[in-house]
């Protein structure tokens, strides 16, 4: 029997802008002035291949227009169809993609305003990351701490493949407000694209491109518990957000092992990594990259060693599962409640201020 998601919180939906001429109503006189001055406000931000397949599902995909853009459809496809009773949406924009950072920091504003204004006003049920200018760690504070105030944003947004390892000590004033304010870390797949995708150079197609991110996400990981930023900020919670699971169990067998050999190196790293991921850091469940049997899944996520990692999640509107088998079916009920209800409300502080 299916397994009944009434009233699971989704971690990660993506309400999307349909273009930049939606933003001129949230960006300051001087901005709106430069952006239809310079022809800018006929852009269109494409942060998946817009006719790909996993770009959007089919029965997802409208007629025309961007899929997600429209609220009415979100709430019908996303939230009803799924019976969510909260979903945070995770708004992917070219903010990190700009080199001037006065521009990143209005366009961030714009879009969190944009959130707000368009999307948590109009339904109770939503709520939002933080969009940043990660480019400039003061301005990327400065958003954190003007949206703080509207709880409604429970997340600070950052992408996984930035000009630097995010481990590194200029981004911890981010961190510092972020658990400051008791805002999870979000990390999605995406890049600056300033750097190849790769640690060899450029790949050629968009397959390669989308398969190695995973290995981007390891990347991070590694330098968060290296460089000791959860010693430095221990309730921080770090949310891998389309990290895939299947890799993790092995790359904590592997840091840790390295860590013990290694520790003179860093000595802030008081715990073991693998240890520190399961008390810090969180991966929402789609896309899950294991086979579609129940017994290898289940076996898979054992090695995790820990029922609080896995956070639920639809991915919406991308392709990454038919129908609403969001869950394989014949999950245990016990561990698919951690991950649909107890594991987000865990993680996420915020979420139990609000009735949804």
């Amino acid at each position: 029997m299916p397994l009944d998601l009434t009233g699971a919180i989704d971690c990660d939906i993506h309400p999307a802008v349909p273009g930049l001429a939606a933003l001129l109503p949230y960006l300051d006189d001087h901005w709106r002035d430069q952006v239809v001055t310079r022809g800018m406000d006929d852009l269109v931000s494409i942060s998946y291949p817009a006719n790909a397949p996993l770009t959007c599902r089919p029965d997802w995909r409208p007629k025309e227009g961007k899929p997600a853009s429209e609220l009415a459809r979100v709430q019908r496809e996303a939230l009803d169809g799924f019976g969510s009773s909260i979903a945070i949406a995770n708004c992917l924009y070219g903010v990190q993609l700009l080199f001037s950072e006065d521009l990143a920091a209005a366009m961030a504003r714009a879009v969190n305003e944009w959130l707000a204004r368009e999307w948590l006003d109009r339904d109770p049920r939503l709520r939002a990351s933080i969009v940043v200018p990660i480019q400039n760690t003061e301005l990327a504070v400065e958003e954190i701490e003007r949206r703080a105030a509207d709880r409604r944003f429970v997340q600070v947004l950052v992408l996984a493949m930035n000009d630097r390892l995010l481990g590194k000590r200029q981004y911890w004033p981010i961190y510092a407000a972020a658990e400051r304010h008791g805002l999870p870390i979000g990390i999605h797949p995406g890049s600056s694209y300033h750097n190849p995708p790769t640690p060899i150079g450029w790949p050629t197609y968009h397959t390669e491109d989308y398969v190695g991110q995973a290995q981007a996400f390891q990347t991070q990981l590694t330098s968060l518990v290296s460089e000791g930023v959860f010693t430095r900020f221990p309730t921080l919670k770090v949310v891998l957000l389309e990290s895939g699971v299947t890799w993790l169990p092995a790359q904590l067998w592997r840091m840790t092992k390295f860590w013990r050999g290694l520790r003179m190196e860093v000595p802030w790293v008081d715990r073991a990594p693998a240890d520190i991921v399961r008390s810090n850091v969180r991966l929402t469940l789609q896309p899950i990259d294991a086979p579609p049997d129940r017994d290898t899944l289940l076996r898979i996520l054992d090695h995790l060693q820990s029922d609080e990692v896995l956070l639920f999640s639809t991915d919406y509107p991308h392709w990454q599962f038919d129908g609403d088998a969001v869950l394989p079916e014949g999950f245990p009920e016990s561990l698919a409640r951690r991950i649909m209800l107890d594991n987000p409300l865990a993680t996420y502080p915020r979420l139990a201020e609000l009735p949804a």
